[in-house]
């Protein structure tokens, strides 16, 4: 699939994906030779080539010193930005031809919790010397990506269709990802709060969804609550204001 949108000219600088197109030899030749980089998951005892012979990612991820590994932000969450420790470690991959193993550059990304220290792992690769946060930011967007299916899901039943033909199933698929656009525009495009809003946050998507939800049952049905409601959904910006800005506090003095 990968492949076919790319022959179709589809627009692409990266990939990313989890440990199962980590460990497709196939698809990372494929990818250098056409030029484009990668950022994929792999396991920790993962077989990596360098120039003192082949390794265990944990293994060479536990030589580093200190000196290695700079922290830096995956990209903004719902909890502020995603901070962790990065390292890389030049690399070669054996499933690459000779020819293609000139093109560019191969490392061993390394991602470290700052409150765990737990590790994980990708093979990356860029087709000219790249900065470690360029790396960084496109292991990042895998999670993005994830996000949006999830989302996608839970907003608007995008995995309920009954899948008994590929017409119906292609027509709701488009439905569900229009109702979530809508969503994410809305919530993109909402004028910012006002100094004196009670210290709420601006509206989310499950927000103006659970809205537009009232908005219906009191269309069909009268709805003696709606006020009971609006005041449900204060309270929840709210309480999610106070919770983001303890959790800003906590990182900022984690990282102090």
């Amino acid at each position: 699939m990968i492949a076919a949108a790319l022959d179709a000219g589809t627009p692409c600088s990266w990939v990313a994906g989890d440990e199962v197109y980590g460990n497709a030899p196939s698809l990372r030749a494929d990818l250098v030779e056409r030029g484009v980089g990668y950022v994929l998951a792999v396991a920790k005892n993962h077989q990596i080539t360098t120039d003192t012979g082949t390794h265990k990612a944990e293994e060479l991820a536990a030589r580093l010193p200190q000196r290695s590994w700079r922290r830096l932000s995956a990209g903004p969450g719902a909890k502020g930005q995603r901070l962790y420790d990065w390292a890389r470690i030049q690399t070669t991959d054996p499933a690459v031809s000779d020819a293609a193993a000139t093109q560019g550059q191969h490392w061993l990304l390394i991602r470290r919790s700052i409150r765990t220290g737990e590790l994980a792992f990708y093979r990356a690769h860029a087709p000219r010397w790249t900065k470690l946060a360029v790396l960084v930011r496109v292991a990042g967007r895998r999670w993005t990506v994830e996000e949006a299916f999830q989302s996608g899901k839970e907003l608007a039943a995008l995995d309920e269709h009954q899948v008994r033909t590929w017409t119906s199933w292609r027509r709701w698929t488009r439905l569900a990802m229009l109702a979530h656009a809508f969503l994410s525009v809305m919530t993109a495009t909402q004028p910012a709060p006002h100094s004196d809003s009670g210290g709420l946050i601006p509206l989310t998507r499950n927000e103006i969804r659970r809205l537009f939800s009232v908005l219906i049952r009191a269309i069909s049905r009268p709805v003696t609550d709606i006020a009971h409601r609006l005041q449900w959904s204060q309270w929840r910006r709210r309480h999610q204001a106070r919770a983001r800005a303890c959790h800003y506090r906590r990182q900022q003095a984690e990282l102090a």
